[in-house]
C-alpha cells in the first residue's frame, strides 16, 4: 500500500498532473465563462498528450508507413542524426538510429554515411556519431560523414552528393520510425533508391491501469509526434 501511495503522490507532484490540476482549480475559481473554457480545454488537451493510447494513436500513422527490409542490398547505409546535446552527448533518438545502422554495418560490411550538421554552434552530429562509432571498432575508411545538413531535406542534398562522387546506387535509410515518411520521400525527391530501415519505435500497445495516468515521458513523445505531422505538412507545402 505504500508503494502506491508514494507513486500516486510523485504523479500528482510531478509535471505534467501538477499542471492539470492548476488548470482545473483556475476553472473552479474562476467566474469567467471564457477563462473556464480555455482552462477546462488546456487540462484537457495536456492530460490526452500525457497518456498513453492517445501518444500511441498519434504515432500509428507515422510508424506504419515503412517496416524492416527483410533483404538488404545497397551500396552502403546512410543514418540520420537525430539531435545531440551541447556536451557531445547523443540524445535518445540518436542513439537508436546510430546502434541499429552499427548492427547493419556489422551484419553486411557496407560502408556508413553518418548525415548531421551542427545546430547553433554545437560540434556536427555526424563528427558525434562517427567519434562513437570508432570507439565501437569500427574502422575509419567505412565512415563517412556528411556534416553541413540542418533538416531532413538537407539530409537528402548532401548524402546525394556523396553517393554521385562515391558511385552509390542504393543506399539503406536508417531512421526513427516516425520519421521515415518524410525521410523517404525527400530521399526519393532528391533522386535516391533508399532501402527504408525504420528503428526507434515509440508505440508501446501493451496498456495497463498506469496507461491513463498522465507522463512527462509520454507528453514528450507525444510532442514529438505532432512534430513530425506538422513536419510532413509543411515539407509537402514546400517541397
Amino acid at each position: 500500500m505504500t508503494f502506491y501511495i508514494k507513486k500516486l503522490i510523485t504523479f500528482i507532484l510531478l509535471p505534467p498532473t501538477l499542471f492539470i490540476l492548476i488548470f482545473l482549480l483556475i476553472a473552479f475559481l474562476s467566474r469567467r465563462r471564457a477563462v473556464k473554457l480555455i482552462a477546462l480545454s488546456g487540462a484537457l488537451m495536456l492530460y490526452l498528450l500525457s497518456i498513453e493510447p492517445v501518444k500511441d494513436m498519434l504515432y500509428r500513422p507515422l510508424e506504419s508507413s515503412y517496416q524492416r527490409a527483410e533483404r538488404i542490398e545497397a551500396d552502403a547505409i546512410v543514418v540520420l542524426g537525430g539531435g545531440s546535446y551541447k556536451t557531445g552527448i547523443l540524445k535518445e533518438d540518436s542513439t537508436k538510429r546510430l546502434l541499429t545502422g552499427f548492427l547493419l554495418h556489422k551484419r553486411h560490411n557496407l560502408p556508413i554515411i553518418l548525415s548531421g550538421g551542427a545546430v547553433l554552434g554545437n560540434l556536427p552530429e555526424a563528427e558525434v556519431m562517427k567519434q562513437v562509432l570508432e570507439e565501437l571498432g569500427v574502422d575509419k575508411g567505412s565512415i563517412i560523414t556528411e556534416s553541413r545538413s540542418r533538416d531532413t531535406h538537407e539530409n537528402a542534398k548532401y548524402v546525394k552528393e556523396i553517393c554521385q562522387q562515391r558511385n552509390f546506387k542504393k543506399v539503406v535509410l536508417v531512421t526513427s520510425a516516425y520519421h521515415m515518411p518524410r525521410s523517404v520521400s525527400s530521399f526519393k525527391k532528391a533522386g535516391l533508391d533508399v532501402v527504408p530501415y525504420p528503428t526507434d519505435f515509440k508505440q508501446d500497445k501493451r496498456y495497463n491501469v498506469y496507461s491513463l495516468v498522465p507522463s512527462v515521458g509520454v507528453l514528450h513523445d507525444s510532442t514529438k509526434a505532432v512534430r513530425e505531422h506538422l513536419g510532413n505538412l509543411a515539407y509537402s507545402l514546400l517541397y
